[in-house]
């Protein structure tokens, strides 16, 4: 299980400890990992590069190269669970969006649970969970909650706006019918979503 909490933790150590602490990979490979979350520039200008020391719990990077480098992290250890809890509530909208690429590209076959209060990043999730004031309200896919205009979730979809509700709304519509229909390959129905089980929580 691989966790990417909401205030990133480095360890005072080097790069290298950083993203590999058990020596389980090769150069090449943490160099890939740093190259898929867009940090492979930024550690080669470092004056050690893999080599070079972080100050304490990594304050010499920002808060989303942090986060970054917890991805990174995450990609080596190839986990089959990950657990995001706010990994995006203190990053630049273009972390965030690299982030959730990120996510969605490596980790497609793996279970990810989301905390998350940024509608954005969950609206196309397979499953959320809405809780209110620490109890369960709603469970079902995202467009399946949007039906019921009184629940909650639809709610909080309502208060963004105008234009960011119906972006989401639509958002949510495009993943539920990518998921229902199934695809063909070689003759063969499959099930769209047959690699990716999702359960999201929106607070």
């Amino acid at each position: 299980m691989s966790i990417i909490p909401q205030d990133p933790m480095l360890f005072t150590g080097s790069m290298r400890k950083n993203l590999d602490p058990f020596n389980q990979h090769s150069d090449e490979e943490l160099w890939n990992a740093l190259r898929e979350v867009q940090l492979k520039s930024v550690v080669e200008e470092l004056p050690g590069k893999l080599e070079t020391v972080l100050a304490e719990s990594g304050s010499n990077f920002s808060v989303g190269q942090r986060q970054l480098v917890c991805l990174a992290r995450a990609i080596l250890r190839r986990n089959r669970i990950l657990i995001i809890d706010e990994a995006t509530a203190n990053v630049d909208p273009r972390t965030d969006e690299l982030i959730q690429k990120t996510i969605r590209d490596k980790f497609r076959e793996c279970t990810v649970l989301t905390i998350a209060h940024r509608l954005n990043t969950i609206i196309d999730s397979d499953r959320i969970l809405v809780l209110d004031a620490g109890k369960i309200h709603a469970y079902d896919e995202p467009h399946v909650l949007l039906q019921d205009t009184k629940g909650i979730f639809y709610k909080m979809v309502q208060q963004t706006g105008k234009q960011e509700a119906a972006a989401l709304l639509e958002a949510a519509k495009r993943a539920y019918d990518s998921r229902s229909r199934p695809s063909v390959a070689n003759g063969h129905a499959e099930s769209a979503d047959v690699n990716l089980v999702i359960f999201e929580t929106a607070l």
